[in-house]
């Protein structure tokens, strides 16, 4: 072999040697994507987006949010209004979630850190899918929790990251409902006729405290409130002078109504009631309901009917003179919390005085035997 043929055969094996190394190092080396955006064009696209689902132990979304007519609405919930201020949260945290650090890119890891994929039954983490206007899509698997922010993995794509801020969301339809229902001070109550699906019926009247000495002979108040005949007015030393009352229309014979305090309506009774649930009206047992109607000041009277059903508390609502709540209403019963539904469907014996007790048989104790008066044994004589 030639000097000159040896020489190049060296200098070739070197190069060849130095490229091998230099693209093995450039394959092991990570980018960096400290700081990016988990989705970068999303930001200038929120005023596009017209759907977002979450997806979570299934091939089809657990839940979606549309626009539907002008208005966000939740699918599974028979399109009944979506919590927006819910949907605006997530959308801005996904819009505002930033690359701490790229994770694992090997499937068989994925399940550590919950962006497995979704579809699988028991999958912890869960896709959020986002589609605007033009159809574009964006899809994020949202995983386990992480410092003070979340593994994530785009769908498609086999890299994971860790993100911060933190992602929470809820995949259960429930969650998304705008949840108000009405909002009534009680000082608005002007009465409240409940007819119970079994036992008696009654009504409470709001009327002047001055009005209680009237109320045997159904006269008028100086303010003009009147009081029904055969209502009852419970004296109350606690009710100040010209303070309102609540008159007891429907007291059993031989009963007393209970004091001024639980007459009146709790002062939250009717006031912030939300939903936990809704679903098709159709599908909860009625047969058994109680039904309150309560007017307010301004004429407007509306009607809740209430069942138990199991351990979930369904109510029904109508309204005389709110068009709105008769069209968010209608064909559609609502589950609320236990306690909100006693408050509003008293049955009429808490609001009567307790019965007393019957008296109890008094027991004759046996005549005690007259003390014996120990005998005394007479004393001997001394001896001499």
């Amino acid at each position: 072999m030639s000097r000159q043929r040896f020489i190049a055969l060296t200098v070739g094996a070197a190069l060849a040697i130095s490229g091998a190394l230099y693209l093995s190092s450039q394959r092991n080396l990570r980018r960096d994507t400290h700081g990016a955006a988990l989705v970068p064009t999303l930001a200038g696209e929120l005023n596009t987006v017209t759907a977002l689902s979450v997806r979570r132990g299934g091939a089809t979304p657990a839940v979606t949010i549309h626009e539907q007519g002008g208005r966000w609405t939740v699918a599974e919930r028979g399109d009944y209004p979506a919590d927006v201020s819910k949907l605006r949260k997530l959308l801005l945290a996904l819009s505002d979630a930033k690359i701490v650090e790229e994770k694992t890119s090997n499937p068989a890891n994925f399940s550590i850190i919950g962006v497995e994929d979704p579809s699988l039954p028991g999958a912890s983490g869960a896709e959020i899918s986002i589609t605007a206007r033009d159809g574009k899509k964006h899809a994020v698997i949202v995983g386990k929790p992480v410092g003070e922010g979340n593994f994530v993995r785009r769908s498609g794509e086999n890299l994971s990251y860790s993100v911060e801020p933190g992602i929470s969301f809820e995949a259960e339809p429930r969650y998304w409902i705008e949840s108000r229902l009405i909002d009534i001070a009680a000082a608005n109550v002007q009465s409240i006729e409940v007819k119970p699906a079994a036992g008696p019926a009654y009504t409470l009247h709001r009327v002047a405290a001055e009005s209680a000495g009237a109320a045997d002979t159904g006269s008028s108040d100086p303010k003009g409130a009147s009081v029904p005949k055969g209502a009852s007015v419970p004296k109350s030393a606690s009710v100040p002078k010209g303070a309102e009352n609540f008159a007891l229309d429907g007291v059993p014979p031989g009963r007393k109504p209970a004091d001024a305090a639980s007459l009146a309506p709790s002062p939250t009774a009717y006031s912030g009631l939300t939903a936990d649930d809704v679903t098709p009206a159709g599908g909860i047992d009625f047969s058994k309901a109680t039904v309150a109607t309560v007017t307010l000041s301004d004429g407007n009277a509306i009607t809740m009917t209430g069942a138990a059903v199991g351990d979930k508390h369904w109510l029904q609502l109508q309204a005389s003179k709110d068009p709105a709540l008769n069209a968010k209403a209608a064909g559609r019963a609502f589950e609320i919390a236990g306690y909100r539904f006693d408050a509003i469907f008293r049955p009429l014996e808490q609001l009567l005085v307790p019965k007393a007790p019957p008296p109890a048989a008094r027991k004759t104790a046996p005549a005690a035997s007259p003390a014996l008066s120990p005998t005394k044994k007479p004393v001997p004589a001394p001896t001499p």
